[in-house]
Order: C-alpha cells, then structure tokens, then sequence
C-alpha cells in the first residue's frame, strides 16, 4: 500500500533477459536515466548523473518485452522501485541495487517512431466438463386461456 511508484525515462541498457518460470515469463534488463540540465554558462545543454535501474517484467508484459525492446531505446517505464542492498564476499560495504518492478513500459515517442502490434491472446484451455449453457432468453409470452375472463388477462 505505501509503495513508491515512479516513472522514469531512458535508455535500454542491456540485452532484456527472457525466462519461463514456473509462477510465469520474467524478463529483467537494464535502463540507463540520465538527468539533463541547461547550462547557463555555456549556453548548451548538459548530461547529469546518470542512474541504471533493473528493471522487471512478468507475465505478458515480459513476452512483450522480449519481443519489442532493444538495447539503445528510449523507454518510459513505470513501476514500483524496490531498493535492495546485501553484503558480498571480501566487501566492507553493503551493496545495492534500485529495481523497477514494471506495470507499463512503452516507447518515448518524443524521440521517434513505433508501430503497435496487439499481443494474442492466449488461448483459454478446454473445460474438463462440457455443461449446456443456461437459457437466459425470457421465453415469450404465452397466449391467454380462451375461458379465462379478457380483462384479467396482464399483458406484459
């Protein structure tokens, strides 16, 4: 619930990674962020402190990615961050890492063109059991007994 939800803007980094796992697909690749910034004393704009995250994709977003992202494009990316840090071996610093669990990822169309394909659907499997289904049809109305009175008769 008090998560940090980030979107951020850059470049691919590294080849995207592509795994089935039994809980489902998980692809992961690097995103390289750089901030900008005018300067003013030389007029021009200027690179900043460039940040790489690790980004993650499961489930259908990680086949998307598999099948549309490249090292070198620039990508809007919007997720949760998890920050991790861990001790290694013969290290006296603890170690750490910023990682993008991914909702959305897309193509910065500010810096060129793509072309949308939609994703097929997966297949649903076969039921094991083949039940009719319901009549949710109202069936018409039937026609009113000849001894009964006309004006008792609810037309509906």
């Amino acid at each position: 619930m008090n998560e940090t939800v980030l979107c951020v803007v850059g470049n691919v980094a590294t080849r995207p990674v592509y795994r089935e796992l039994p809980n489902g697909p998980s692809a992961r690749f690097r995103l390289a962020v750089t901030a900008r910034y005018w300067d003013r004393e030389k007029n021009v704009w200027t690179d900043g402190h460039t940040n790489f995250f690790t980004v993650w994709a499961n489930r259908q977003l990680a086949v998307n990615v598999a099948a549309s992202v490249e090292v070198g494009q620039p990508l809007v990316v919007q997720g949760r961050l998890k920050v991790r840090t861990e001790m290694r071996e013969g290290q006296q610093q603890a170690w750490a890492s910023a990682d993008i669990d991914a909702v959305t990822i897309g193509h910065d169309l500010t810096r060129g063109t793509a072309a949308f394909r939609r994703s097929a659907k997966p297949e649903t499997p076969a039921r094991a059991e083949t039940r009719p289904e319901p009549q949710w049809e109202t069936p018409p109305p039937s026609e009113p007994d000849a001894q009964q009175d006309p004006e008792t008769v609810l037309v509906t």
